[in-house]
């Protein structure tokens, strides 16, 4: 096996990972072209302008679903190229399938028949969920990209994110998606330290991820993934960051630096459902650590 914890990494990739993960890779960490992510991640696009064919591992079949839209916009943010016609193509997605109220549901009916994470509810009128809408609204903002959709949208994450008093991991982590990026900036440094008071006091984080005595929540989806402060924080800069002492952030730091496998990947630390979406899923958990890695000057 290669010798650094990137090249040991890269041979994992190489490995395992579909084409896109490949490409993301090579554009991470390899100086690869962005034309290469994005023709990778064309391939899950459908006619309607939303993303499918298991873009999102837990969720298999052909058709569009907001959250394969949450995690298309994450890579084309990524690469420099969440604009323009492509994010007015996406909006008009979203648009289409909106709640009553103007957000994204977790899964749209439309996957019905084909497989789904058992932990993911499809239920025939369902209602907005922040999963969804939290990473979709917190990118497009993020990218100043202005559209009708937002105005309601956005308005649904505020109040979500501002009367929650019980949450899991899952729901806090798709919050911080939108609150990273906020225009209104005081008002979610507000809502992040509050929402940062409620993970510390439901003891949604193992504040040291070495114990096991340090439990973590048992609620929400994919239920019994330990988080630590760094799923939360995955850069120095998130509002999360102030949740988590120096000496905290350092622990969950060397906790993810040791949690590369011999192979050279990460755990995907999810529940096994099908044989490969935990395949698919360990690649995409690897580029993260790696990120988050570099992130905080740990990578070289």
């Amino acid at each position: 096996m290669p010798a650094t914890p990137l090249e040991r990494a890269e041979h994992f990739v190489w490995l395992t990972a579909r084409v896109l993960e490949q490409r993301r890779f090579a554009y991470h960490f390899r100086n690869g072209p962005a034309d290469a992510v994005e023709t990778a991640l064309s391939a899950y696009r459908n006619d309607d302008d939303g993303f499918g064919h298991g873009l999102e591992p837990d969720l298999r079949g052909t058709v569009s679903q907001p959250l394969h839209v949450a995690h298309a916009l994450r890579v084309l943010d990524e690469i420099g190229r969440c604009g323009g016609q492509r994010a007015e193509r996406i909006c008009r997605y979203v648009t289409a399938v909106s709640t009553p109220e103007g957000a994204l549901p977790a899964l749209h009916p439309s996957l019905r028949g084909f497989p789904v994470a058992p932990w993911l509810p499809l239920v025939d009128n369902p209602p907005g969920d922040l999963l969804a809408t939290g990473p979709v609204v917190g990118t497009l903002h993020r990218n100043e990209v202005w559209h009708a959709w937002l105005f309601r949208a956005t308005d649904f994450c505020w109040t979500v994110i501002e009367t929650l008093d019980k949450s899991h991991p899952h729901e806090v982590m798709a919050a911080m998606a939108f609150l990273d990026h906020a225009p209104d900036r005081p008002r979610a440094r507000t809502a992040a330290a509050r929402l940062g008071r409620i993970v510390r006091e439901q003891r949604l984080v193992a504040l040291d991820p070495e114990r096991q005595a340090d439990p973590v929540a048992p609620s929400g989806p994919a239920t019994g993934e330990p988080f630590s402060a760094c799923d939360y924080a995955r850069t120095p800069d998130s509002p999360a960051r102030e949740w988590f002492t120096d000496a905290e952030m350092e622990r969950a730091l060397d906790c993810l630096e040791a949690g590369q496998r011999e192979d050279g990947g990460w755990p995907a630390r999810r529940p096994p459902w099908a044989p490969g979406t935990l395949l698919e899923w360990r690649p995409l958990v690897t580029i993260d650590a790696l990120l988050t890695l570099r992130a905080y000057g740990r990578l070289t």
